[in-house]
């Protein structure tokens, strides 16, 4: 991955030799060919790192003139890569760890003295999920772990971290729970996922018979083109939050409608408001005995059924009401002195409806005169 960006002085330098002297296939001694020479970012610093190259000089060998290069410098950066396994550590701890951005990755890098741009920083992530999946899948002692149950069953599902990124993609067997492959894909179409699901599976023994995900059209395509007549069940908790989906639809359709009708009040009280005639009167007097359990009111045993204490409206268009009054004044003297105590709610006081012997109603509600 060599870049066109010219980059500085290396501030420091490794020189690295091979183990090895012999050849692997025809046991010849291989002699140092030449040296070669490059530059590799690394957290904090730019290293200059030489190594001495060696080759086998048997025309009948296999690896003729092939290069061996030290041994060291695979543990220090991939081949032909112009960054660290250190920064490419970094990325992936930033990223699968707290959650950053690309944009935050790369400020983070920058702060550490790494020249690197937005798009080699996405570019080191995807390699950084290359390495974690060959890692999981080239482990002898999980292999055997799966191939020993006799069976396996997988979990399908991408997580997208952030809106706009690719989706982290993870194929999990769930009786022991192993991950078996994990990467991310900027497009989740069947062919792309067909390959994941074949990769995840490679080099184990043990047959697939069950698939669980999420029920996406194309999980499904893929799991029926690589694993063909094996059961694909949707996960519980997709299955459980889609079927509570209708009930939640219903209830949502009632409160609506029941917020429709608690709002059709508010017209009839704003027609009401402000109005003293004989008509207003009489609407408050009728329609004051269905209130009860609708609005804030208290209710005198002595005065009951049909006296009442209203709110809003009523307050200011019943006779009964006379505007607040001081302690002792005239209005509430007048209520002492019929033996009834002023009804109070909240430190207030409340309307009182008189009953009109004269208007009845009927069971809907209807005023007629007796």
């Amino acid at each position: 991955m060599r870049g066109k960006t010219v980059r500085g002085a290396a501030t420091a330098e490794r020189r690295l030799y091979t183990e090895r002297t012999a050849c692997a296939e025809c046991g010849q001694r291989m002699r140092v060919d030449y040296t070669s020479s490059r530059k590799v970012a690394m957290l904090g610093c730019l290293v200059r790192l030489k190594g001495s190259i060696r080759r086998c000089e048997n025309p009948a060998c296999g690896r003729y003139h092939h290069p061996y290069h030290p041994e060291e410098e695979g543990r220090l950066v991939l081949p032909h890569y112009e960054y660290g396994l250190d920064v490419l550590a970094f990325i992936g701890a930033r990223r699968y760890q707290e959650s950053a951005s690309a944009p935050q990755i790369h400020a983070a890098l920058v702060g550490r003295q790494v020249q690197i741009s937005q798009r080699n920083v996405q570019y080191l992530l995807e390699r950084y999920d290359e390495l974690v999946t060959l890692s999981v899948q080239n482990d002898p002692a999980r292999r055997a772990r799966l191939n020993a149950q006799g069976r396996l069953i997988l979990a399908v599902d991408g997580l997208q971290p952030d809106v706009g990124h690719e989706i982290l993609w993870i194929v999990r067997e769930l009786l022991s729970g192993e991950v078996l492959s994990a990467r991310s894909l900027l497009s989740s179409t069947q062919n792309d996922l067909a390959t994941l699901l074949r990769e995840a599976v490679a080099g184990l023994s043990a047959p697939v018979q069950g698939v669980v995900s999420d029920g996406q059209h194309s999980i499904r395509n893929a799991v029926a083109q690589v694993f063909p007549g094996v059961p694909h069940q949707l996960c519980h908790f997709h299955y459980l939050k889609q079927a509570a989906g209708p009930a939640w639809e219903a209830d949502r359709h009632a409160k609506k409608e029941l917020k429709k009708r608690v709002r059709g009040i508010r017209p009839l009280e704003r027609a009401v408001e402000g109005r003293d005639d004989e008509e207003a009167r009489g609407s408050c007097r009728a329609i004051a005995p269905r209130c009860v359990g609708r609005w804030p009111m208290t209710a005198s045993p002595r005065w009951s059924p049909a006296g009442y204490a209203c709110t809003s409206a009523w307050r200011r268009s019943t006779p009964a009401w006379s505007g607040p009054a001081k302690k002792g004044g005239p209005a509430e003297a007048t209520q002492a002195d019929a033996g009834h105590p002023a009804p109070r709610l909240g430190g207030h006081r409340r309307a009182v409806v008189q009953p009109d012997p004269d208007l009845h109603l009927d069971r809907t509600g209807r005023r007629h005169s007796g």
